[in-house]
């Protein structure tokens, strides 16, 4: 996250001569004493002046029941280079390092089928499983409360703190209350809602929703950061040192922790079997938000439920080290009833999910345990910024969840993908992620949700997929035809590779049919 550039390197690999943009107006340091420019010994170093600062670009923008428009956002993000970098490797990294991981594992692959199989059956016998959760978490002293959708989560929420006189509530990371726009309901009703974690606590200031599962503000530089916290916290607008920041973010925090008068956290996993449930995280801040208020309230979707405490096992060793590339998270709390003097509530939330589990081409999505490898590893998301998708779920799997809950605001977003395959291979429990962003696709084209052009588009690259003659034809004359088209007939709106600037690439000199028959397939090759 660093706000320096890279030194320039010529051909030999030593430094380059600085830019002209880095030196300052004032240079006279370099002038001798009558005006004239030094290019000897004599003359000093010329003085150089910082890079510009790169705004941090925003992300999608959002209008009422109008399709997100994930190019446009992708764009501005692209067109802040340091910032689509840093983005870029840092995602990388972390996909490397959960490549590490596995390495590291001989069982890794029979995890991955063994977690597969357990959400599978647990999906497939989730009523039951809901039942026996909601009989135990009684049994140990819990209340528990069932929601359709996000706007009865946040009545039922907001009636417990109601009883409580509760004006302040303390909240570790949940993609679940973003999901239901839980903070703006609580703000439209006079309650304080702080977020413990550190990333979505920049997130909140900054008023921006999570751009990551598991890393919610990695889209921002440092400085971005010290930006956020200077005008939200007076901290020093000129130190981004992360150390400095985060120790300033705990400062600011603590108080209102200890002043909270509830508490919520999210959950990774339910068991059905304790009626306990499972919290992951690496700053404490989830034991901070369930144990200090006496008030505990836990938001947790119905698709969190395993069966068995002896099931957690295969689902720890594979979240984090998919999520960060490391074996284990610092803390893995569990949760089986109320502190002694303290109240626990669960809400368990519905929110379209069991519609979904009906849907045989999209209920394996409910499989998801929120680790986010599927977006470390994709090359749309690492490039375009997570904001761009204008949802609570971006990268891979936003693209199959999202159409679900609206289908024509994100009717744009399984087009956001080059179905190469990566998220599907890193998914820890196995979700056919890129073919269910095909399907959407299918789904949404034969329900016309598209726009017209690209409707147009598939219709006619429909036609001529589906006759072999005709297709071997046009890939045979493509060359010969782009050379003779004049511009404005290929770089043209409708056009959505060359209306972004992009040139038509050169058509290969011979089709794979041509070479296969040519070669007798490969087995003419010469050598």
């Amino acid at each position: 996250m660093s706000g320096s550039e890279e030194p320039r390197r010529a051909e030999d690999g030593l430094p380059a001569l600085l830019h002209e943009d880095l030196h300052t107006a004032d240079d006279g340091g370099a002038r001798g004493s009558g005006g004239e420019r030094l290019s000897h010994g004599e003359a000093t170093s010329r003085p150089l002046q910082p890079p510009a600062p790169e705004p941090q670009p925003r992300g999608a923008k959002l209008y009422h029941r109008k399709p997100v428009d994930h190019n446009e956002a992708a764009q501005r993000f692209i067109d802040a280079p340091r910032h689509a970098k840093m983005h870029d490797e840092r995602l990388w990294d972390l996909r490397q390092k959960r490549d590490g991981q596995m390495h590291g594992l001989p069982e890794w692959e029979d995890l991955r089928e063994l977690a597969s199989t357990i959400k599978q059956h647990t999906l497939s016998n989730l009523g039951d499983y809901l039942e026996q959760f909601e009989s135990q978490a009684k049994a140990n002293g819990i209340h528990v409360h069932w929601a359709r959708d996000g706007a009865e989560h946040n009545r039922i929420v907001h009636g417990i703190l109601a009883d409580h006189g509760a004006r302040r509530l303390i909240k570790s990371k949940s993609m679940l209350t973003e999901e239901v726009g839980f903070r703006d309901y609580m703000a439209s009703v006079g309650i304080e809602v702080v977020e413990t974690d550190l990333g979505e606590r920049i997130q909140q200031l900054d008023e921006e929703a999570p751009s990551h599962i598991v890393v919610p503000a990695v889209h921002k530089l440092r400085s971005d950061v010290a930006d956020v916290f200077a005008r939200e916290l007076g901290t020093d607008p000129a130190n981004d040192d992360v150390h400095y920041l985060a120790e300033q973010q705990r400062e600011k925090t603590r108080p209102l922790i200890l002043e909270a008068d509830a508490g919520m956290t999210g959950a990774n996993f339910a068991v059905a079997e304790t009626g306990t449930f499972v919290v992951c995280t690496n700053e404490g801040n989830a034991d901070l938000s369930a144990n200090v208020p006496p008030l505990h309230i836990a938001s947790i979707g119905i698709e969190k439920l395993i069966p068995r405490i002896t099931d957690l096992g295969v689902f720890i060793r594979l979240l984090s080290r998919s999520a960060l590339g490391s074996p284990i998270t610092q803390y893995t709390s569990h949760f089986r009833g109320p502190r002694d003097g303290g109240e626990m509530h669960i809400v368990l939330v519905d929110n379209g999910r069991s519609a979904r589990l009906g849907e045989p081409e999209f209920w394996q999505s409910l499989k998801c345990i929120r680790c986010g490898a599927c977006m470390n590893t994709c090359p749309v998301y690492r490039r375009s910024g997570g904001l761009s998708y204008g949802a609570t779920y971006s990268g891979p799997i936003g693209l199959i969840l999202d159409p679900s809950f609206d289908r024509r605001r994100y009717s744009s977003l399984p087009f956001a993908s080059t179905l190469n395959g990566s998220c599907t291979n890193v998914c820890p429990v196995k979700i056919n992620i890129h073919e269910q962003i095909f399907a959407w696709r299918k789904v949404l084209a034969e329900s016309h949700d598209i726009g017209w052009s690209k409707q147009a588009m598939m219709k006619a690259a429909g036609t001529v997929l589906s006759h072999p003659t005709l297709y071997r034809a046009s890939i045979a004359t493509a060359e010969g035809t782009l050379k003779l088209l004049p511009d404005f007939m290929v770089a043209n709106p409708l056009n959505s590779w060359t209306a972004r600037g992009r040139a038509m690439p050169d058509a290969p000199k011979e089709t794979f049919h041509q070479w296969y028959e040519r070669t007798n397939g490969g087995k003419e090759e010469p050598s």
